[in-house]
């Protein structure tokens, strides 16, 4: 047990992503982990017109409106969810009039591409405490808080709790199923779709939890000419194809 906590440990802090540090002008995009694939698509795609190429951080919605909090600067923030991005309007850290709704997921269990078997909601609770369970933190970051509320609606919550180990990231928690430290894991529908190493066992009733939303805003600290631009390629036709193609439903 030790070795396996060892090893959960390494994996989880192996994920960590170094700050990205925004050059010539450069946007610099604070973007959900579970965005990674389809965010560097887009940023990839406004290059492309001729515009100075973002640089994003993933990591943790959680972590990156704790960075705003604490003065970090940047210009853009997509959350996975409505709470982090309420922290910062609260506390007057978005730009006036830029907050949007602007993409959907759906939350899933999965488990390595090999493992067998299918989770229902009447064997939820038996199949996911027979192992380690992989979930971002229930406490803070949004896959984790969606995660959960989902086992408690379900009644599975008392019963996997003491199974979960929690990563700091939904990637973080995707990574330890891929690599085998955890039977099973529970992240967003695009994060099962961008890994060949993982299937999906199971689908959350989107009832089950509150629905997940992904809000894009301008932070007040915006420095760079082509921030706001960048924002409204995002919620174009044209880049809302960009994230349906990843999986997202758009608003």
């Amino acid at each position: 047990m030790r070795l396996l906590a060892f090893a959960i440990g390494s994996l989880i802090a192996s994920f960590s992503p170094a700050p990205a540090i925004a050059r010539d002008g450069a946007p610099l995009v604070l973007a959900a982990a579970s965005l990674q694939e389809s965010m560097t698509a887009a940023a990839d795609a406004w290059a492309a017109k001729g515009h100075v190429r973002p640089v994003i951080s993933f990591a943790a919605s959680s972590a990156l409106a704790r960075q705003v909090q604490a003065g970090g600067r940047a210009d853009l923030f997509a959350s996975a969810d409505e709470e982090w991005m309420n922290v910062l309007e609260r506390d007057g850290l978005l730009a006036a009039r830029t907050r949007s709704a602007f993409l959907g997921n759906r939350l899933v269990v999965i488990a390595p591409a090999g493992r067998g078997g299918h989770v229902t909601a009447r064997t939820l609770g038996a199949t996911l405490s027979a192992g380690p369970l992989a979930m971002a933190d229930t406490d803070s970051v949004p896959a984790g808080k969606y995660g959960k509320a989902a086992l408690e609606r379900l009644g599975a919550w008392a019963m996997v709790a003491p199974h979960v180990v929690r990563a700091e990231n939904v990637r973080a928690a995707l990574a330890l199923v891929e690599r085998g430290a955890a039977p099973y894991g529970i992240v967003y529908a695009t994060d099962a779709k961008a890994s060949p190493r993982v299937r999906v066992a199971g689908l959350f009733p989107a009832a089950s939890h509150p629905p997940i939303t992904y809000p894009l805003a301008r932070l007040k600290s915006s420095t760079s000419a082509e921030a706001e631009g960048f924002r409204r390629y995002l919620l174009s036709p044209e880049g809302k194809a960009i994230f349906r193609r990843f999986g997202f439903s758009t608003r």
